[in-house]
């Protein structure tokens, strides 16, 4: 445990973008801490096309007039300084991770605080115990990334860069990257969750999550779905995943995961809908080469942020899936990573929806991440993220084109 960030995201992407180590491990009494984290930048420029109309999308697409928007920001990653601690006591591994998350700009002089509107940007993403062993497995209380399509976004590129979102996101902890167009984001959750032992390769996680409102936040105003306030018992998120990983000359892993949760209180509407999601994915790795593919589907879990425009303004559901696919090239020697990767995300209107029949957004993806020490990579990438948005009269379409250049630093 003390050759990784204890921080999820970074963690995974960090041993496989480089394989170093990370993390400053300090023996203290009982417990051994490990202090990591994660600080990154990036200069990104954006051009905005597409019909007028079309921009009014989480994507931060334009407005038809082809303008564009320079920026200095955070990428997909957040920033991050994590401690966590471990020990060993009455035959059980017992551990804990806290951590905060600062962002790296800001929209108005003067204002450096926590308002995320103003460019403040501040996240607390992690707070969690553990305690287990590894004769039966782990148990983890507290708040952490979600189980369901966790693994889509840990096996995204774009976690080293910047991806989509670079135009409207600047003053946030974080960019898009591929969320939204080939994967739904898995959030920072809170949760009770039981991970088994590795039995050979194969690991299944299930765990209770906080249940989530119903909103319409992130889809455009024409096509705004139901909100809901209802906080009861009856909607606790139940999610779960399984996955089986192995090595060799050929490396890599396959997962499921899926996600359930009953969405009550919408605001205008009686009744209650059950919202629910799966997806499988595979990752394989030979030679420098590795290749990704994706899938999901699901009804009442919308498109970007789960539960986000999933239901029409009358509590009905819609249904969304979507996919991407990733390939990367290490070039020998150096240890630059190429890679190109696209993807998709769908949003279908149901036989009651009068101003949405579908919302697809899409986004191609080039980048060049080059260790230029073993925790420092420089990042080169340029996405092209498009819309298509058919409200059963008409479709308008935009487009944000985003050239980003920057450095990403792990310790």
């Amino acid at each position: 445990m003390n050759t990784k960030l204890n921080v999820a995201v970074a963690a995974a992407l960090f041993a496989a973008a480089t394989g170093a180590q990370a993390g400053i491990t300090i023996p203290a009494g009982d417990w051994t801490l490990d202090i990591g984290g994660v600080v990154n930048a990036y200069y990104t420029n954006t051009k905005f096309g597409g019909d007028t109309g079309a921009g009014t999308a989480a994507l931060g697409l334009g407005a038809g007039d082809a303008s564009s928007q320079s920026n200095i920001t955070t990428g997909l990653l957040p920033n991050y300084l994590s401690v966590s601690g471990k020990t060993r006591q009455n035959d059980l591994d017992v551990g804990f991770t806290i951590s905060i998350n600062p962002g790296s700009s800001s929209n108005n002089s003067g204002i450096q605080d926590n308002d995320r509107a103003n460019g403040g940007g501040a996240e607390n993403r992690q707070a969690f115990l553990t305690f287990g062993d590894a004769s039966w497995g782990s148990m983890k209380l507290g708040k952490d990334l979600g189980i369901y399509g966790s693994d889509a976004i840990l096996n995204d590129m774009t976690l080293l860069g910047v991806g989509g979102g670079a135009g409207s996101l600047s003053g946030n902890t974080t960019t898009l990257g591929r969320i939204g167009s080939g994967f739904m984001y898995a959030d920072w959750k809170s949760q009770v969750a039981y991970t088994s032992p590795n039995w050979n390769g194969f690991q299944f996680t299930v765990g209770l999550t906080q249940g989530w409102n119903a909103t319409n936040t992130g889809i455009p105003t024409v096509a705004q779905g139901a909100t809901s306030t209802d906080r009861s018992a009856a909607s606790t998120g139940y999610e779960g995943k399984a996955s089986y990983e192995w090595t060799g000359d050929v490396a890599g892993k396959v997962w499921a995961s899926a996600i359930s949760q009953k969405i009550a209180g919408v605001t205008g509407a009686g009744g209650s809908e059950n919202a629910y999601s799966w997806d499988v994915g595979t990752t394989v790795n030979v030679a420098g080469f590795g290749l990704t593919g994706y899938y999901y589907d699901g009804k009442g879990i919308g498109q970007t942020f789960q539960f986000a425009g999933g239901l029409d303004a009358a509590g009905n559901r819609r249904d969304s899936n979507g996919y991407y696919v990733q390939g990367t090239y290490t070039l020998p020697g150096v240890g630059t990573k190429l890679g190109v990767s696209w993807g998709q995300s769908k949003l279908e209107g149901n036989s009651a929806d009068v101003a949405l029949d579908e919302i697809k957004d899409s986004m191609w993806v080039v980048g060049a991440y080059h260790p230029l020490t073993k925790h420092l990579n420089l990042v080169a990438e340029f996405s092209k993220s498009e819309r298509e948005f058919d409200n059963r009269t008409t479709t308008v379409e935009g487009d944000a084109k985003t050239i980003s250049l920057g450095a990403i630093l792990f310790f």
